[in-house]
């Protein structure tokens, strides 16, 4: 039986395209001063962008909502937007799903409520703000997005807009890691000295294309792609002419014109700081944002930040931190650890204090106080702080676009737990310790550190 989703049925008018646009593209006449037209169904109408690694996922996650039906798929990709309209039209046995190769037109031409991003790391600003400014309710994935400044964009034409976000940082949607924060909060390891917080290192061949290219390099004896350089036998081999089914000039977008090669496009984009921020800023929005959790500064952020890594060459083909370790001072006294590669830091959050610690991982909790180990929940008696409670990530996005009430991961919390990521990757490219004003979001007293708290946007691309 389908919900009634009659609250948030209602008419949208576009801008002309030249407002919604910041790139050159024509578009149908009808986009240009339409208005949407009330929607048949009182479902939510979701359009999705991005099929790569999170993309399916997610998808799948509100198909199988009945008060949801996804419409819209783009993907700059034929061969990915191909499977993702055939998944789509295979779930509701139709041919409905529309197919788009860019995000402004679905946006322009689709009857949408939603919207979810799972798109590399560069381009999250320009869809999330364009997103936001058609008045559309915003799935997001973490981190926020490329840089600090870029983030901020997002937080202002989110709250201009009183759209929905949620932020796919799901951990906070999970009972083990809910009853870990409360345990924190709720004051029962006394007052926290200190947190650590393990995340991977290295680099990770999620698309496994990597044993293609170590084949073809094997007269040179190469199997590490972070030796590869431009200029070298190795990198001319790499490089190679898009394929005809992407769209590479479109997708390359904001970031800087670079040759293409197939082992940093497709899920591999995140070792290339040209397009995302290695293994630290893919997890930062995962365990540094349950480690805010716990303290309560999901809108608070460090003030001291110190980071040490190990890089390879700025242009090898994939060139982002392999090992890395970051201390960061908060309020009240309490110090952090980021890390990864380090032995001594363990994978997920610790939260250390006067009478006890908590640790917390995808499939793993401990305590100092075994009692704390029983059960899904803290006993009642205990919880002196209840945290938010979600029935699942993508179920809360979608009974927040009815209820008009935040999820459990808004932007300003996405925002804040990705900053130290940020911070302690521009501290540990610069060599110093970064001072950060929180109320301000300002480093002080470093104008070169300053500068890396944005980028420069390829033209004719224009951050928001």
């Amino acid at each position: 039986m389908k919900k009634n989703l009659s609250g948030i049925s209602r008419r949208r008018f576009i801008t002309t395209a030249a407002a919604a646009i910041t790139l050159p593209l024509i578009l149908p006449g009808c986009a240009t001063g339409s208005v949407r037209r009330t929607r048949p169904s009182n479902r939510i109408n979701l359009g999705v962008i991005g099929w790569g690694m999170q993309g399916p996922s997610n998808t799948k996650s509100f198909l199988v909502e009945d008060d949801c039906q996804v419409v819209a798929a783009c993907d700059l990709d034929k061969n990915a937007l191909t499977s993702a309209v055939d998944t789509i039209n295979d779930h509701y046995q139709n041919k409905d799903c529309q197919a788009y190769h860019d995000y402004r037109e679905m946006f322009a031409n689709a009857d949408l409520d939603a919207v979810m991003i799972a798109v590399p790391d560069h381009w999250h600003e320009l869809i999330a703000t364009a997103a936001a400014q058609h008045k559309l309710d915003v799935y997001g994935e973490k981190p926020l997005a490329k840089t600090i400044a870029e983030q901020q964009a997002i937080v202002h034409a989110v709250e201009k807009n009183k759209i929905i976000w949620q932020t796919g940082s799901w951990q906070r949607s999970q009972a083990v890691f809910r009853k870990a924060a409360e345990i924190v909060r709720s004051g029962l390891i006394g007052q926290v000295t200190h947190v650590e917080v393990g995340l991977p290192s290295g680099h990770t061949d999620f698309k496994h294309t990597k044993p293609e290219l170590v084949a073809k390099l094997a007269s040179l004896g190469i199997t590490d792609l972070s030796t590869i350089r431009p200029g070298s036998e190795a990198w001319k081999i790499a490089v190679t002419a898009p394929p005809p089914e992407l769209d590479y000039e479109t997708w390359i977008g904001p970031s800087r014109m670079e040759d293409y090669i197939k082992q940093r496009v497709h899920m591999n984009w995140r070792w290339n700081y040209n397009t995302g921020g290695g293994q630290l800023m893919d997890w930062v929005g995962h365990h540094v944002d349950i480690a805010h959790w716990g303290l309560g500064f999901d809108v608070s952020g460090p003030s001291e930040i110190e980071g040490h890594g190990e890089f390879p060459a700025s242009d090898a083909l994939w060139n982002t931190c392999t090992k890395y370790r970051i201390e960061l001072k908060y309020p009240q006294d309490i110090t952090m650890t980021i890390a990864g590669g380090y032995d001594d830091i363990k994978g997920g959050t610790k939260w250390i204090g006067t009478e006890g610690w908590v640790w917390v991982n995808r499939g793993g909790f401990d305590a100092s106080n075994p009692d704390w180990k029983k059960g899904k929940s803290l006993p009642e008696e205990l919880r002196k702080v209840k945290l938010y409670e979600s029935p699942g990530h993508w179920r809360n996005f979608l009974d927040c676009v009815k209820s008009r009430k935040p999820t459990i991961t808004p932007v300003q919390t996405a925002h804040h737990s990705a900053i130290p990521g940020h911070l302690g990757l521009i501290s540990m490219l610069t060599g110093r310790k970064i001072n950060w004003d929180v109320a301000s979001e300002k480093i002080l007293g470093d104008a070169e550190a300053s500068k890396l708290l944005t980028r420069d946007y390829r033209a004719p691309y224009k951050m928001s």
